[in-house]
């Protein structure tokens, strides 16, 4: 199978990680790329599965070696990227690499891996219907709330004409058919 990419971005909210995993279960040539991180474990989150966790000081010395395909420093010393290592080795086992990224990290991705990759920005039909997801999740304060919707308006403006294709997510089962059929053809290329 040729060396090809599927990159995921989305405001928190817009079912993103819902609609990964529903490709993920119909496609096993499809394989999740595990992002490095620059923290420690939180609850039951394992090295290898959820991240591959280092110090912040490894991570420097990685980039320093060239070892990403890109990465972000999201505050001082707090980073996150996609490892080389990690594309050779899904590339090696002949799958395709999904992430699930944010905006910036996509549009990064993007630039990187060009004509192999297919970028989608998985979108809310609303900023009024994102607004009342977060509130249905009843995790988050009000205070959460106003700065994810704030950071969703920026990452919507960001890149709406950045991504390869846009994925408005209003009803789960249609946005499931529409990106399966988007994901066939660009696997059958």
């Amino acid at each position: 199978m040729a060396k090809k990419v599927l990159i995921f971005s989305a405001p928190s909210g817009s079912g993103k990680t819902t609609i990964v995993n529903h490709l993920l279960g119909l496609h096993p040539e499809l394989e999740f790329s595990v992002s490095a991180a620059s923290r420690s474990p939180r609850g039951t989150e394992r090295d290898g599965v959820e991240y591959h966790f280092l110090t912040a000081d490894k991570f420097k010395e990685l980039i320093a070696q060239d070892a990403f395909v890109e990465y972000e420093e999201v505050y001082k010393d707090h980073f996150y990227g996609t490892l080389k290592s990690e594309v050779d080795r899904i590339w090696n086992a002949g799958h395709v690499i999904i992430f699930d990224v944010d905006v910036k990290g996509a549009w990064n991705l993007k630039r990187y891996f060009g004509d192999k990759a297919l970028s989608v920005l998985v979108a809310p039909p609303s900023m009024d219907e994102l607004e009342r997801r977060l509130r249905g999740r009843k995790t988050d304060s009000e205070e959460e709330i106003r700065t994810r919707l704030d950071k969703a308006s920026y990452e919507l403006d960001f890149a709406s004409d950045k991504a390869d294709y846009k994925l408005i997510n209003d009803k789960l089962e249609d946005a499931y058919a529409e990106i399966e059929k988007v994901v066939n053809e660009f696997l059958a290329r």
